[in-house]
Order: C-alpha cells, then sequence, then structure tokens
C-alpha cells in the first residue's frame, strides 16, 4: 500500500464522522442553537452503539442505538434550553460531564475493565487499502442533504432566521422554538451516528472518553466553515488529515515520536478557529434564548 493511498485512507476514515457531526450541528447553529454538549452526545452514542452491537451482534442495531441515545440527550437539552432557557453552554456543559461519567461508570461495571473490549462486531469495510463502509458515504449524503435543506427549502429559510433574527421569524408565522427543536433533532441523529462510527467503523471498540476532544473539533470547524454544510465537511477533512499524520508516522516508522502527532489536530482547530474568527460573522441570535411575546 502506498503511503499517499494510506493517508488518503485514513482521512476519509478519520473524518467520516467529524463531517457527519458538523453537519448537524451546522443546522442546529445556523437555527440559534449552540450544541457544546455535542462531545458528551457522542460519547454516549459511541458505548451505545459498541454495547448493543456487543449484546446482539448485529452492528447495524448498535448504529441504531447510538442515534436513539443521541436524541435522548437532545430531548433533555431541548426541554432544559427551549423550555426552561437555560443557558446552552452550561446545559452542553453539563451533558459533557455527565456522560463521560456515565458511560465510564457502565462500561467499568459492565465489561469489568477500563481498557478497551476488541470484540464488538463492526461495520462491513471494503477490503482495499481505503477500507470504505457504507457510513463514508452517509457522510456524503449528509452534506448534500443539509445543504438542500438550509439553502433550497422554505423550512431552511425559516430556521436560518430563528438564527439571525428569531422575533422576525416568529412575527412571519414561524415557530423559533420549534424550529430549533426540529434542528437539534437533526443534529442528535448526526451526533449519533457519528459516536456509533467511533466505535462500530474506526476503533471497534470502546475505550473511555474516547471521542478525545472530537465534539469540540467539529465546533471550531462549524466555524471554519462559515456555516455552512460543504465547508464545515471540508474543514473537518482537513482536520483528519492532521490526526492521520500521526498514524502515518507510526506506520512508516520514521523515528518520530507519534507523541508529538498527538496536539497537530488540536492545534490545528485552534489556527482555523482564530484565523476564520476574523471577519466571520455567526448567526445573530445563536446560544440566545428565545422567549415568545
Amino acid at each position: 500500500m502506498s503511503i499517499g493511498l494510506g493517508l488518503v485512507g485514513a482521512t476519509l476514515s478519520l473524518g467520516t464522522p467529524l463531517v457527519i457531526a458538523a453537519v448537524g450541528e451546522t443546522v442546529s447553529e445556523r437555527a440559534g442553537v449552540l450544541n457544546i454538549g455535542l462531545e458528551g452526545v457522542m460519547l454516549s452514542s459511541a458505548f451505545a452503539g459498541f454495547y448493543f452491537s456487543h449484546t446482539t451482534g448485529n452492528p447495524w442495531l448498535g448504529v441504531c442505538s447510538g442515534v436513539a441515545a443521541a436524541i435522548l440527550l437532545a430531548l433533555i437539552t431541548a426541554y432544559l434550553v427551549l423550555k426552561i432557557g437555560a443557558d446552552q453552554v452550561v446545559v452542553g456543559t453539563g451533558v459533557n460531564l455527565f456522560s463521560l461519567g456515565l458511560t465510564g461508570s457502565l462500561f467499568v461495571s459492565l465489561f469489568g475493565q477500563t481498557g478497551k473490549l476488541a470484540t464488538v462486531p463492526t461495520v462491513p469495510k471494503t477490503a482495499d487499502a481505503l477500507s470504505l463502509n457504507s457510513l463514508m458515504l452517509v457522510a456524503v449524503v449528509c452534506v448534500v442533504f443539509a445543504w438542500f435543506l438550509l439553502m433550497r427549502t422554505r423550512w431552511g429559510l425559516a430556521a436560518r432566521a430563528a438564527g439571525e433574527a428569531p422575533t422576525a421569524a416568529e412575527s412571519a408565522g414561524y415557530s423559533v422554538l420549534r424550529l430549533r427543536f426540529q434542528a437539534m433533532m437533526f443534529s442528535a441523529v448526526t451526533a449519533g451516528l457519528a459516536g456509533a462510527y467511533l466505535s462500530l467503523a474506526q476503533t471497534n471498540s470502546f475505550a473511555e472518553n474516547m471521542t478525545e476532544g472530537r465534539g469540540f473539533v467539529v465546533i471550531a470547524a462549524v466555524t471554519f466553515g462559515r456555516w455552512t454544510s460543504i465547508g464545515s465537511a471540508l474543514a473537518c477533512l482537513l482536520i483528519a488529515f492532521a490526526y492521520g499524520l500521526k498514524y502515518l508516522v507510526i506506520s512508516i516508522s520514521l523515528g518520530i515520536p507519534s507523541q508529538l502527532f498527538d496536539a497537530l489536530p488540536y492545534l490545528l482547530a485552534l489556527a482555523v478557529l482564530a484565523g476564520a474568527g476574523r471577519g466571520a460573522s455567526a448567526p445573530a441570535a445563536l446560544a440566545t434564548p428565545y422567549r415568545r411575546a
């Protein structure tokens, strides 16, 4: 296998969950909801996918379980931020801490160890160097669908209005809370798919805190992509390329400590976030609670 082909395969594999999650986060943020809890949702979905795939022997039931776990957390979050009007950052932080503690405790109590358990049925892959799988196609479909949804449908126009000028959207006859709820549910589905991908297609196992900050990386990618599905997807692939460099160094034994590359994706995410922040215009009502007059 050529080095270049291996790096392409690693970029696609590592980038797929980022792209899928970023698509949903883009829709959510355009509607005015900042999902800081994305990291925790992905982690919970990864565990749910792993557990149900392990117990049922069916990886697709695992994927569905991961999505279900994400939707459950999104429903709780939606109640707190939409119904009660709680601060989105505070609620999201709580979701992250809750998911980290719950998944770690359940994993140890159910499997009696804190390491990895690599005996889970996984999503089938191709036998070539790229190791393609069907969830990669799902990522492409999600990007195109989200672009069409936001830019070419009446719902997308209304959702963007809910994120930019919610009072005007309400005056035009749209329910801002309903639009934001729907956007959050879409984001939950994509986050669930992304989390399940981590345990069932990428690592084929589960480990405590296995998301390793990917949820925050996705949020940075959405900003870098200027709140568009295509831009966010490209940003995710760029960051995934940085992830892939680490594994490339390990595989070809250059003698460079792989630990030097551990921080590269996060430094890249920080750099692109800082660069994109200049001149970037977030949705005007992003993370702002809305109350009907």
